[in-house]
């Protein structure tokens, strides 16, 4: 039995959930499902499947080759894109993860337009705050925010980026006078929730002498937009990435404080990456999306 088109069964399969539900959506029996499978278990000698009238699960060999599999076969596609592209366009399923902040004020709103530009391109956007591992979840770009981690991993740098701390002039009509990052202690703080520990914020001054300041507030969130909107009701100060509060503060709707120190949650680097798994070939969906990425943001940005 073909051993490629036995693996792609087996990945569909574990996708799918049923021998039955793979089976319709490749155009085989039940039967035939279960004798790939059972062909990948006879050559390597151990069960993949646990099999029952209700579902199937993974055993443990099962989990650790499905892995593996998913990992050659998204290669695969990727080896017969990237030639098939040679005398084509662009095509495939391009699986792009973002933070949900960038993603929902940035990357969503510049997706019709990358879909017009190529047609045969079908993007699976995933949005979370999660630091999340390509291989393991086959992702083709993750746009990350602020300072990477070390790893194999290649990293594109769309634009550099600060964090910027803003109130509407509403709140600050009424608040007490901020003149020094020491101020905040008299003022509602809108925190975004990294840890169940206490919020600090850190400042560097013009010779980088670095101030830690513990702050408080009646509202903290993991989900940017929502300290943003907090911030434009008047319900106090929130530290927000640059670009993510450009037009409010254009507009005046909300006012840059301190603005003679950099502030941040942690490191001072906030620059916006597009992070792809490394390869000897780059897939032309991958190319042109960060392509696309790095014109696109920094013309709305800019």
């Amino acid at each position: 039995m073909d051993s490629l088109r036995a693996l792609r069964v087996f990945a569909i399969t574990v996708r799918s959930g049923s021998l039955s539900a793979a089976g319709r959506q490749i155009g085989m029996s039940p039967a035939s499902v279960s004798r790939h499978v059972t062909s990948l278990e006879d050559r390597i000698g151990s069960r993949l499947l646990n099999r029952s009238s209700r579902k199937l699960t993974l055993t443990e060999a099962g989990e650790l080759y499905f892995q593996h599999a998913e990992q050659i076969l998204h290669q695969l596609e990727e080896a017969e894109q990237s030639v098939s592209q040679l005398q084509g366009s662009p095509k495939g399923t391009l699986r792009v993860h973002s933070r949900l902040l960038f993603g929902t004020q940035h990357l969503i709103a510049i997706m019709p337009e990358f879909l017009k530009i190529y047609p045969e391109i079908k993007v699976d956007l995933m949005l979370s705050n999660q630091v999340i591992d390509l291989v393991e979840q086959n992702i083709d770009v993750d746009i990350r925010i602020g300072k990477l981690q070390d790893s194999s991993l290649i990293a594109k740098k769309l634009w550099g980026s600060e964090r910027v701390l803003c109130a509407s002039p509403g709140y600050l009509e009424h608040a007490p006078p901020l003149h020094t990052p020491n101020d905040l202690a008299a003022h509602n703080c809108l925190t975004y929730r990294l840890n169940m520990g206490r919020t600090v914020w850190r400042f560097a001054d013009s010779e980088d002498m670095i101030t830690e300041i513990p702050v408080e507030g009646n509202f903290q969130s993991d989900y940017g937009p929502a300290l943003r909107q907090m911030a434009l009701a008047n319900a106090g100060i929130a530290l927000m990435p640059d670009w993510s509060v450009k037009d409010d503060l254009e507009k005046g709707l909300l006012v840059q404080l301190l603005p003679d120190f950099r502030v941040s949650y942690a490191a001072f680097e906030n620059g916006v990456y597009a992070v792809y798994q490394p390869s000897r070939y780059m897939s032309a969906k991958v190319r042109v999306f960060i392509d696309f990425l790095v014109t696109t943001c920094r013309e709305r940005i800019a």
